[in-house]
């Protein structure tokens, strides 16, 4: 698998909160998540984009990721705009 840059990513997870529904490793396109007796963890933190579906798919709130680096969206945005990469994160700031 490819990896982004090492030690970017900004995933994380609270393990306590974690209902074990499974739909962030669902719905992750590059298993930067798994499951481990029935609560999620990070598995691969350097293949993470940050294109945010884990976090926006948890409905507990043990999973969050700020746009940034890796920001996915940002980049097929900036490509299809002819632009810089930029994260409509509300701060108008170039990823």
């Amino acid at each position: 698998m490819l990896l982004y840059l090492p030690g970017v990513a900004t995933v994380s997870v609270n393990e306590a909160l974690c209902n074990g529904c499974t739909l962030c490793t669902q719905v992750c396109p590059r298993a930067v998540l798994a499951m481990d007796s029935g609560r999620v963890r990070i598995a691969q933190r350097d293949a993470c984009i940050e294109c945010g579906a884990c976090a926006t798919n948890c409905e507990a709130g043990a999973v969050t990721v700020r746009a940034g680096v890796g920001c996915a969206a940002a980049i097929i945005t900036g490509k299809l705009r002819g632009t810089e990469p930029v994260c409509d994160c509300g701060d108008d700031q170039a990823c």
